[in-house]
């Protein structure tokens, strides 16, 4: 049984597939399987993924449902303790699998093990910043609190034990939008985050995605939470800020239906006064900020992507 099943959805990413087939398939640490879920592809993916030719590989084609379909088709096919997953347009620097080896061994009775990463925008690269101090080594944190800025468990960047998806379940493919979010929160509010401060993966921005394509804005649901968050603050801290970044997209795409909802819900307490400002900023105006803010991302001159 190799260490690590790594589970990688693969959608119409082809211009970006080699890069992160090569990562993995040169990771430092060798004992691993890796489980390709084609979800539909109709461009060259399958091409590229049929240039690669190592045991380790295991490949499956199904039809289109979308990326928590495919991370929930890889879960099950999974053979190993510990499951990771690799977006098909990110990668891993050469020595991810061989720090979160020696992280589930430091920490052999923890359960979710992330690092940090980096973010590839169209003209720089910068460092994703935190909400907690990162030292040296590894720490173990609470999700919610090393999460208000920069998730502490991105897709890409984070492994868990198997038995953890048995306890708590998959992504939930009834909820249309933040099917990760949803389950980081499971999970967080069960167990804490062993967190390594090294940057082991790049996150790439693609402008193409679903995700930031307006036409696909749809309501995150959080009210599974909603009798847990009036007794914990930092949950309702977490959803208040996740809150705000959506009622953002949601005024700057037209939805102002939606926007009056994710508004309502927030404490504003939960929020900096620069949030509180620009949440309620008309929507021209706001799109301009975002747009300068934008621009000095991609400069080098802010790291902030203006959540």
């Amino acid at each position: 049984m190799p260490y690590f099943s790594i589970v990688i959805p693969v959608y119409n990413k082809a211009a970006f597939l080699k890069a992160t087939l090569d990562s993995v398939l040169t990771q430092s640490f060798t004992d691993f399987e890796l489980i390709l879920v084609n979800d539909g592809s109709t461009d060259d993916s399958a091409k590229v993924i049929a240039g690669f030719k190592d045991d380790r590989v295991r490949y499956f084609e199904k039809e289109n449902g979308g990326a928590s379909t495919a991370r929930n088709f890889g879960i099950a096919q999974a053979t190993s303790r510990y499951l990771t997953f690799l977006d098909a347009d990110d990668y891993w620097y050469p020595d991810f699998l061989q720090e979160m080896f020696r992280l589930t061994n430091r920490f052999a009775y923890e359960k979710i093990f992330a690092a940090a990463i980096e973010i590839e925008m169209p003209e720089k690269v910068f460092p994703a910043q935190y909400s907690i101090a990162l030292g040296p080594d590894a720490q173990i944190v609470d999700y919610f609190d090393a999460s208000t800025r920069t998730t502490a468990i991105c897709t890409s960047c984070a492994v868990f034990e198997k038995s953890l998806f048995e306890e708590i379940g998959n992504f939930d493919t009834n909820i249309k939008s933040g099917q990760d979010t949803d389950l980081w929160i499971r999970m967080g509010l069960k167990y804490p985050v062993v967190f390594s401060s090294k940057i082991l993966a790049r996150y790439v921005y693609d402008a193409q995605s679903l995700s930031k394509n307006k036409a696909h804005v749809k309501k995150l649901d959080f009210s599974k939470f909603a009798t847990e968050e009036k007794s914990n603050a930092k949950l309702k801290k977490f959803l208040d800020l996740n809150r705000y970044s959506f009622a953002v997209r949601c005024k700057l795409h037209g939805n102002l239906a939606l926007f009056t909802e994710y508004r309502r819900a927030i404490d504003l307490r939960n929020l900096s006064l620069k949030k509180r400002v620009l949440v309620d900023l008309p929507a021209t105006v706001l799109k301009g900020l975002i747009e300068l803010n934008l621009l000095l991302v991609r400069l080098g001159i802010s790291r902030s992507a203006f959540k």
